[in-house]
């Protein structure tokens, strides 16, 4: 008898054990989404053997995940999005080998970086900000090839213009920066934006969990199903940055930076590689041809049934063109090298 309520105990305390973390994800999810987002990423960064680290320059703080260390391949430095942060990268650094060394720097006032004023927030300001980041942490001690979607595509894109002694690749993936020949629907709001002389809601910049469903729709090709607990997450996380991404918004389409990618691609010397998903609706994919026709040289990869998200959409595809290119550009340097 007294086996048997030994046993009764066990399982009592075993049910109990099990019961809390369940619960407690139960309730993350239903009363606070936002918090369970940013368990998901420490989860995820952890996983894939990232460590968060900060480094200091005259008063301004860099934010940023870094995996392995300097080796036989080059660095890569990664540069997300408007609005997103370093863990965006997750996704596609996945699939990337854990001997590269990889780091994904929130951009400037993003995130854990620090947030200044507009003048860090055009694409030149941002440019000066990842060189000031790039030299504190000694990335430059030899090329890196840096990788940027979206806003970082554009500053990656300049950044390869005006410092090209530090860069020995580049892969731009649907860059922001070009005149693209054919409008997409971001840029049909856009128009309606400016004959609003802004006072109408920007899409990248949703405060409500339908409007985040509307900006993932506008961004992705393919069709995620999230549920309204974590979209309404998504927005409380956000929520508290809208300020800072509306300013850094009209830095971006703002005269000086909306097409300083397209200015500067003559200037850029490095290797180039450009990955677009044929299904954005943010940034036409004819932008590639734009690209291609400057740089016709350049390596272009266009991805079936994708849409601007392509990080997101096409994770394992990007790491490994990604890593081909780099690679590949690698070897055509070696062997350069050997007939000289």
């Amino acid at each position: 008898m007294a086996a048997d309520l030994d046993v009764v105990n066990l399982f009592i305390i075993a049910g109990g054990t099990l019961a809390i973390p369940i619960l407690a994800f139960v309730a993350s999810f239903l009363l606070w989404p936002s918090a369970l987002i940013r368990v998901y990423y420490w989860y995820w960064r952890r996983t894939l053997g990232l460590q968060v680290r900060y480094a200091d320059c005259g008063g301004y703080r860099f934010c940023f995940a870094s995996r392995g260390k300097p080796g036989m391949r080059p660095s890569i430095l990664m540069l997300h999005g408007f609005s997103a942060h370093k863990d965006t990268w997750l996704t596609v650094v996945k699939y990337l080998p854990k001997h590269l060394h990889i780091v994904c720097v929130d951009m400037p006032g993003h995130e854990g970086t620090t947030r200044t004023n507009t003048e860090d927030y055009s694409i030149q300001g941002q440019v000066r900000r990842i060189h000031q980041f790039v030299e504190t942490v000694r990335l430059n001690r030899k090329p890196f090839h840096v990788v940027g979607t979206s806003m970082g595509g554009n500053v990656a894109g300049v950044y390869a213009a005006c410092y090209p002694s530090e860069i020995c690749s580049i892969t731009l993936i649907c860059p922001d920066g070009i005149r693209h020949p054919c409008e997409t629907k971001f840029d049909n709001h856009m128009q309606d934006l400016e004959h609003s002389n802004y006072t109408l809601n920007i899409p990248l910049i949703p405060t409500t969990p339908e409007e985040m469903e509307d900006m993932f729709r506008l961004c992705s090709h393919v069709r995620f199903k999230i549920p309204q607990q974590i979209l309404q997450g998504l927005v409380d996380v956000r929520q508290p940055h809208n300020t800072f991404y509306e300013e850094v918004f009209m830095e971006i389409v703002g005269e000086t930076s909306r097409y300083a990618l397209q200015e500067h691609l003559h200037l850029i010397a490095a290797p180039l590689q450009v990955i677009w998903g044929k299904k954005d609706q943010v940034v036409d994919v004819s932008g590639a041809a734009v690209i291609a026709e400057v740089l016709p040289g350049c390596r272009v990869d266009l991805l079936e049934n994708c849409g601007h998200s392509v990080v997101m959409e096409r994770p394992c595809r990007t790491a490994k063109l990604i890593l081909e290119f780099i690679i590949l550009q690698q070897g055509a340097r070696g062997g350069a090298k050997k007939a000289s």
